[in-house]
């Protein structure tokens, strides 16, 4: 998907991080770089408004029960790899830091466009 004009972030990249700009996830520069596209971008705001509209129906359908975590970790995994194929575009880790904390492996991964994942 695509307005056809030229912006500083890829249509296909900022609508395979819109869940993560829906829920707050990422970091403040990436949160702006993404906004200032839809802002721009009528058919990714319009998908945007779609996703945040989906969100608002399922936090009110689905009442306060959560997920645990490894599912939702999971879900949000599937999600993203859907949405990376569908856009056609490659995502490739620029940073991997491996931590060891209370005798629990932490993982930390960097894409390279500032999108951030821990395990």
């Amino acid at each position: 998907m695509s307005c056809g004009e030229p912006h500083d972030t890829d249509c296909g990249e900022v609508l395979a991080e819109v869940w993560m700009f829906l829920d707050n996830e990422c970091d403040p520069e990436h949160r702006e770089q993404l906004r200032r596209h839809l802002d721009e971008c009528g058919p990714c705001l319009e998908e945007y408004g779609l996703e945040e509209h989906l969100k608002t129906l399922l936090a009110r359908k689905c009442g306060g029960d959560h997920a645990p975590d490894g599912l939702r970790e999971r879900l949000r995994e599937s999600i993203r790899e859907i949405v990376v194929q569908q856009a056609d575009i490659t995502v490739q880790a620029a940073e991997v830091t491996v931590e060891t904390a209370d005798g629990e492996a932490v993982v930390e991964v960097r894409s390279a466009t500032g999108a951030q994942r821990k395990r």
